[in-house]
């Protein structure tokens, strides 16, 4: 009965020997994969910061003549004629709108003159300023072959004047010079004056 005790005993002994030895060997190789794994840190790429743009400056433009608050104004650039009416409290009961482009658009220090109806040599509707700030450069409008839709855009000439252009020309050959389109009734000195930065013949 003793040897029997014993043989269990032993038994036992072994069996909680190779449970230690075995949990031993589980727990080390446990570790020893965890620690031979490279951990891995990813950092969010670095965001792009929008390039600075700066605001345009506004542009100032004296408004004058048929308008209820003739004064000097900061228009945004880019301005039309029409945006320096409005700021100057728009046209007075006797302004002349026919003979001003009111879509020309503006530079810095422009003069802008809203003529009142049956003034006599007014000055031109638009003048003087900077044409370096302009937002796009102008290009010339060739008085020897531009239909009257093109020539309707240049200050103070209306439909009527338009077609006057075209019947001279068609009548009298293409204009040598600039000059010649006053030869075109209906275009004085003065109208020709605010035309003449804006025309070309070639």
């Amino acid at each position: 009965m003793d040897q029997g005790i014993t043989q269990r005993r032993a038994i036992i002994i072994l069996c909680s020997a190779l449970s230690l030895f075995v949990g031993g060997a589980v727990v080390y190789f446990t570790l020893h994969r965890q620690s031979s794994t490279p951990v891995i840190v990813s950092t969010p790429l670095p965001t792009s910061t929008p390039p600075y743009t700066p605001t345009p400056a506004p542009i100032r433009v004296y408004v004058s003549g048929a308008v209820r608050m003739p004064a000097v104004y900061k228009l945004p650039l880019g301005s039309i004629v029409q945006d320096a009416v409005n700021a100057a409290g728009g046209p007075t009961s006797d302004a002349d709108l026919e003979h001003i482009n009111l879509a020309e658009e503006l530079c810095d220090q422009q003069q802008v003159y809203v003529p009142r109806r049956g003034e006599t040599n007014p000055p031109p509707p638009v003048s003087g300023g900077d044409p370096a700030s302009r937002n796009q450069e102008e290009t010339l409008v060739n008085i020897n072959t531009a239909p009257a839709a093109e020539l309707e855009i240049l200050p103070r000439i209306g439909p009527a004047l338009a077609g006057r252009i075209v019947e001279y020309r068609e009548a009298n050959g293409p204009f040598e010079t600039i000059e010649q389109i006053q030869n075109v009734p209906g275009i004085g000195s003065a109208t020709f004056e605010g035309l003449r930065d804006l025309i070309a013949v070639e």
